[in-house]
């Protein structure tokens, strides 16, 4: 599969953009497990077109990430038409347009989610955005706005009218959030309407690969995203496609790599956004790292709470000394 100028590979498994999660050094990490295309975190086009550090900090990102997307969100047509051009700037290969985040201050603000009240705002918004690149444009919603408006097959339709080439569909509406269970029957009507011709990528609720190839044969989707199952979890990516590629169950992590690849993140972090925002980032982070660790509450208490790095790097070591059986 490619798109525009950049090979995406036959099935591929995309890293799903999270805040204050997929920064580049932790979309590095997951990229040498084997995610095959990376998104930025969602940018503010507001943020873009002000040149705000933080905006410019989340465009960062290495040439060994590729390909990569910027997401960007934002309320004004025109805003967004001008955050795609600044985006060129850092020559991604796509740039991908954000109504699905669901998040109560982005919806207030009319960004993300909140585009699925407004059918046609979010078409024109669109097409203003591919007329103002060059770049392929690709789209990341929901399957609508509440249960009652569950319109994603007209929506998927109009967007790719308006020039999109991919389209990522979570499974859920903006009123679930991230509760109840993903429904991808919708995304499977979406992949199989005759009248669309670009790739339609699912997500939601993928964890496994047995989930993955489940998704892949029930709705005939062109590829996944996963989110919340790679958050301090990179080894994910390594097994779902383990699974895809010869139906073999990897073996966990040792504590030991579970240790040292944390190590790396933290290395690759601090240059990138400091050590105050690593520490506070990584909080988030722990759980997955040691994910399936017996008895581990009591032990990320203590990283949670640590007040620097060389406290966090001594607590590793006692937690490989402690559970260096463990896998």
């Amino acid at each position: 599969m490619k798109i525009g100028n950049s090979e995406w590979g036959d099935f591929p498994i995309i890293m799903a953009p999270m805040e204050d999660i997929t920064d580049s050094p932790f979309r590095s990490i997951c990229k040498s497990f084997g995610a095959d295309v990376l998104v930025t975190e969602f940018i503010s086009a507001e943020g873009l077109i002000r040149d705000a550090w933080k905006s410019r900090i989340k465009m960062t990102f290495e040439e060994s990430e590729r390909p990569i997307g910027i997401q960007i969100f934002g309320s004004s047509i025109d805003s967004m038409r001008k955050a795609a051009e600044t985006a060129e700037r850092v020559n991604p290969d796509f740039i991908d347009l954000n109504f699905g985040c669901p998040v109560r201050k982005i919806v207030m603000k009319g960004g993300g989610a909140a585009l699925l009240q407004d059918i046609p705002k979010m078409v024109r918004m669109t097409a203003e955005v591919v007329k103002s690149t060059r770049f392929p444009v690709t789209v990341k919603t929901r399957l609508g706005w509440d249960e009652e408006h569950k319109e994603i097959v007209s929506i998927a339709e109009q967007l790719q009218d308006a020039g999109i080439q991919a389209i990522a569909i979570h499974g859920r509406t903006r009123s679930q959030l991230y509760g109840g269970q993903a429904d991808w029957s919708l995304i499977g009507e979406v992949k199989n309407n005759t009248r669309m011709k670009i790739p339609v990528f699912g997500n939601g609720d993928v964890d496994s690969g047995v989930k993955a190839e489940e998704m892949k044969n029930r709705f005939g989707v062109d590829g996944i995203l996963i989110g919340r199952a790679a958050v301090g979890y990179p080894w994910i990516f390594h097994a779902v496609k383990t699974w895809l590629e010869h139906h073999e169950i990897t073996v966990p992590p040792s504590m030991n790599e579970r240790v040292e690849v944390l190590r790396e993140h933290i290395r690759r972090s601090i240059p990138y956004k400091g050590e105050r925002s690593t520490l506070f980032e990584l909080r988030k982070m722990y759980s997955g790292y040691f994910r399936g660790t017996p008895d581990f509450k009591k032990h990320r208490m203590k990283l949670v709470t640590a007040s620097d790095f060389a406290e966090i790097d001594r607590l590793l070591e006692a937690l490989k000394a402690t559970l260096d059986q463990f896998v």
